[in-house]
Parts: structure tokens; C-alpha cells; sequence
């Protein structure tokens, strides 16, 4: 029992500091934030509609784009994490595979840049 304690001990003080701290941060938040905000933080933000509008209103499809993007190259960071961890260990196929994942993505990210998608008027 006594050695199960110490295997775990550091974790269950990871999640005591993280729970402390995240309770900290909110109960600080409660009490510094201001509570009656003006009107340019209650107006429109990023997309430059109102926040209580019609929903059926037209909408850019060029925001959906930027999000679509920034999907993608979340996804990017997300597979080359864990890849460049186990670097050592990989062998020469697991390199050419991770090559060629990151060339297809270079090669959507010129022609996008070529047709204008990342362009903002």
C-alpha cells in the first residue's frame, strides 16, 4: 500500500495544484473583474456583427475559411508533437511518412496563398 501511495503521490499533487489553482484564478476573477462594462466591450467583436442579431443574416464565408486553416494546421502541430517526442526511436519510413504529410499541408498552403484565401480586404 505504502509503495502505491508513492508511485501515485506526485500525480495526485499535480491534480491538487491544478484543482488550487484553477480555483484561485476563478475566485480572483470574481472578485477583481468589473462589473459593469462599457459599450465598446459589449459591441460587436471580430466578425462585426452584433451579438444579439438576426441569425439568418448573411454571413462572410471567409471567416469559415480562416477557421477551416487554422484547423488544419492545429492538426499539423498536433501529429508533430508527438512525432519529434519519439523522434529517437522512429524508424526511416516513420521519418519519409512525416515528410511527406508536411509537404501535401506546404503544398495547400501555396496554393491557397496563391488564390488569395489568407487575403483580407
Amino acid at each position: 500500500m505504502d509503495a502505491l501511495l508513492s508511485e501515485y503521490l506526485p500525480i495526485l499533487m499535480f491534480i491538487g495544484v491544478a484543482v488550487g489553482l484553477g480555483l484561485v484564478l476563478m475566485l480572483s476573477a470574481l472578485i477583481v473583474a468589473v462589473r459593469n462594462p462599457d459599450p465598446e466591450k459589449l459591441s460587436a467583436y471580430e466578425c462585426g456583427f452584433n451579438a444579439f442579431d438576426d441569425a439568418r443574416m448573411k454571413f462572410d464565408v471567409r471567416f469559415y475559411l480562416v477557421a477551416i486553416l487554422f484547423i488544419i494546421f492545429d492538426l499539423e502541430i498536433a501529429f508533430l508533437f508527438p512525432w519529434a517526442v519519439a523522434f529517437g526511436d522512429m524508424s526511416m519510413a516513420a521519418f519519409w511518412s512525416m515528410m511527406v504529410f508536411l509537404a501535401v499541408l506546404t503544398v495547400g498552403f501555396a496554393y491557397e496563398w496563391k488564390k488569395g484565401a489568407l487575403e483580407w480586404e
